[in-house]
């Protein structure tokens, strides 16, 4: 679908970057520019930076770039038309007549009203006679009916077709109820409910849409709980059960819970900061997420192993986006939802402020495992607790759970302080002797950034160059009519150079906003890091004639190098076949 160019303009007019990316992340201000953590990858420190005079964006860190809509299109998961629908809705923008050719742009508003129809069907059903005994369930767990009304909560009566009839008298197919994963296929073709003789809990985006569904049994048949499939409006490893409620609590803390009972349980409790990832472990991506909405966030999983294991991967991943970690110890309850049964909200709310940090729960974890009252059990537990606060980064929190650990095992605290650098120093040593033995076996160069190619030399600095000047000042475009597309010496420099040829002709503004439709995302991503790297120099007409000298100049050595190295053959040839014959 070609969108009218001024569509475009008027999209860019009203999406200022700053506001648009400030919406999802915080962003600082740093004179004309603002910087943030990236939310396309994991980090501690912001390495993306916001460009409001170019409308542009640029991690120096993956190599993501654009303008407001490469910036939607990943972070909401979309295609290019529908990010556009997205802004413009976001803008009061009426967009252009729909491709109808484009079959994502079309199923993701079926799969919508589906999941939407789905989910009254099912919280229908738990009203009904028939949802008597989700109702029995959900009366034993301690939900109350505005609790059940509020998660739009339902139930999935025993049969293999009731969703999947009533949903074709809504005039849906069967490929339609496949491709929002409602129904799936049997051995025979036909196409049978998922869900069945279950509780359901609808999974609400941060647009109050439905885009998917976890289903727990009654009863002790497996699996326990299923959850939606993956489809083009739901990705499980992205959002975040209940985040569309806690978002607006209030507070920038956030209870991170393990499953969908506990969340409406301690949300009904009056905790509305809890969330709960959809039926897998914690990703990257959901950690990313949460560090839009939150500072700090306490981990409330269950006290088992399987707990256990889970929060200790969790604190790692929440650190490396730089969130702030506590952990809740909950003592006579395996989980938030019967510690609240057994205790009441009150109790709860002491022990969430009293969630320790993370060192504590560390300490602690060790500590669990040896007897202090055995010296040589002490001494063990000393051991590995002094090489796990080697591994802290903050000196006075060494300090300060070092002068703990000297209190309660009896040992001086400057022994185990000197311990703890002993441990410091000897894994600086190893990663000193790793960063040489890199140099020396030539692994020692940063890597490119994702899809970015590693460009390097004078003729890449011209094509650069020159891209940069046009970007800034498109009134320089004609200038390239000196150029042809034998000068650039690179592949990405030649599409680059195509792309502006082709939007020059059609008289079209050279931005990234009208460029991005005629490039790949490595491209876009290329450019934004042009414009990036540029942003500070002084360009002008006389660095344009400048870098195109310079890049014909570039040409000129590499077609004589090629010469002299077609001379160079040719001599060898004569000289072997003058061999040959004597």
């Amino acid at each position: 679908m070609a969108i009218p160019q001024s569509f475009l303009d008027e999209l860019k007019q009203r999406c200022d970057i700053e506001s648009l990316i400030s919406s999802y992340l915080p962003l600082k201000r740093q004179g004309r520019t603002c910087k943030g953590l990236c939310p396309f990858h994991s980090e501690k420190t912001p390495s993306m930076v916001v460009y409001p005079e170019n409308q542009s964006f640029y991690c120096f860190g993956c190599g993501a770039g654009g303008d407001v809509i490469n910036f939607v299109m990943r972070i909401e998961n979309l295609g290019y038309l529908e990010a556009l629908r997205f802004l413009a809705q976001r803008a009061g923008l009426a967009f252009p007549e729909e491709d109808r050719e484009d079959p994502a742009l079309r199923m993701r508003p079926i799969i919508y009203e589906i999941n939407r129809l789905t989910a009254r069907y099912y919280h229908d059903c738990l009203k009904s006679e028939a949802g008597a005994p989700g109702r029995a369930y959900f009366s034993e767990r301690g939900l109350l009916n505005r609790t059940l009304v509020h998660y739009g909560l339902g139930y999935a009566p025993e049969g293999w077709h009731n969703l999947r009839d009533y949903l074709h008298k809504k005039g849906f197919t069967d490929e339609q109820m496949l491709a929002a994963a409602v129904v799936g296929r049997g051995r025979n073709g036909g196409c049978y409910d998922l869900f069945r003789n279950r509780v359901i809990f609808p999974i609400i985006d941060l647009r109050k849409n439905v885009i998917g569904f976890g289903g727990r049994v009654l009863d002790d048949s497996k699996p326990k709980y299923l959850n939606s499939s993956d489809t083009l409006v739901f990705k499980k490893s992205r959002n975040l059960f209940s985040l569309n409620f806690a978002k607006n609590a209030g507070t920038d803390q956030l209870i991170l819970a393990e499953g969908y009972m506990d969340v409406i349980a301690v949300h009904q409790a009056g905790f509305e900061n809890v969330v709960a990832t959809l039926g897998t472990a914690l990703t990257s991506e959901q950690c990313r997420l949460i560090s839009g909405y939150a500072k700090e966030v306490i981990i409330a999983y269950d006290s088992d192993g399987a707990g256990r294991a889970a929060t200790s991967r969790a604190m790692g991943l929440l650190e490396e986006v730089g969130v702030k970690t506590r952990i809740l110890s909950m003592q006579g309850a395996k989980d938030p939802d019967e510690y609240l049964k057994k205790f009441g909200a009150q109790r709860f709310k002491l022990l969430l402020e009293g969630a320790g940090n993370v060192i504590e729960y560390q300490l602690n974890q060790i500590r669990s495992k040896y007897d202090l009252e055995e010296p040589d059990q002490r001494a063990s537990f000393l051991t590995e607790a002094v090489k796990y606060l080697a591994t802290v980064q903050n000196p006075l929190e060494r300090e300060i759970y070092g002068g703990i650990l000297a209190k309660e095992t009896g040992v001086q605290r400057e022994t185990i302080l000197e311990n703890i650098s002993q441990h410091r120093r000897k894994k600086a040593r190893q990663a000193e002797k790793k960063t040489w033995s890199d140099i020396q076996a030539g692994r020692s160069s940063l890597p490119a950034a994702p899809g970015m190619p590693v460009r390097r030399g004078p003729s890449v600095n011209a094509e650069d160059g020159i891209f940069a000047c046009l970007m800034r000042h498109p009134d320089l475009a004609e200038r390239v009519s000196a150029l042809s597309l034998e000068d650039f010496q690179t592949e990405e420099g030649k599409r680059l150079f195509t792309a502006i040829l082709e939007q020059m002709e059609a008289q079209g503004p050279l931005d990234l906003t009208s460029l991005s439709p005629r490039l790949q995302q490595a491209e876009v991503n290329l450019l934004a890091r042009i414009q990036a790297t540029h942003h500070e120099l002084v360009l002008g007409p006389e660095t344009m004639d400048s870098y195109i000298r310079a890049l014909k100049d570039c040409r000129r050595k590499a077609e004589s190098r090629q010469a002299a190295g077609s001379d160079e053959d040719a001599a060898a040839m004569a000289e072997a076949i003058r061999r040959r014959k004597k």
